[in-house]
């Protein structure tokens, strides 16, 4: 079965509690994906932050929740250039999963709601920018 998927609206960034770094970062995606194509996103996503700046204290377990993509973890130094590694990830997923391999965006101690929106809009960005 042939599958792809895409972020569709506006990322959303969350405060964790005061015990975690960072901020969670939500991005909704066009429909919730099979165990598959979760697996083959968080594989990709993996293998391209490993020795990558990027990282921090981010988490990738549960990556894919129903019809999001929930980042874990984000702190500013890394919402930059974690837009970008995304953006690949997916496209990497979807051809995996036999979907188009260009997907459409339509549309630290603890944090404030205004610095986790902040977050949220950096990695958006950096999954919108276009491929070189």
């Amino acid at each position: 079965m042939s599958e792809s998927h895409a972020i569709t609206g506006p990322a959303r960034g969350d405060c964790l509690p005061t015990d975690r770094v960072g901020a969670c970062v939500r991005l909704p995606l066009d429909a919730a994906p099979t165990q598959r194509w979760s697996d083959a996103l968080t594989a990709r996503l993996a293998a391209a932050l490993t020795g990558h700046p990027a990282v921090g204290h981010l988490r990738l377990n549960h990556l894919v929740q129903a019809d999001e993509i929930v980042l874990d973890g984000v702190e500013a130094a890394e919402a930059d250039l974690l837009g970008p590694v995304l953006r690949e990830a997916i496209a990497e997923a979807n051809r995996t999963c036999g979907g188009d391999p260009s997907p459409a965006i339509e549309a630290t101690g603890t944090i404030e709601q205004q610095e986790a929106d902040r977050l949220a809009r950096s990695v958006e960005a950096g999954v919108r920018r276009p491929m070189n």
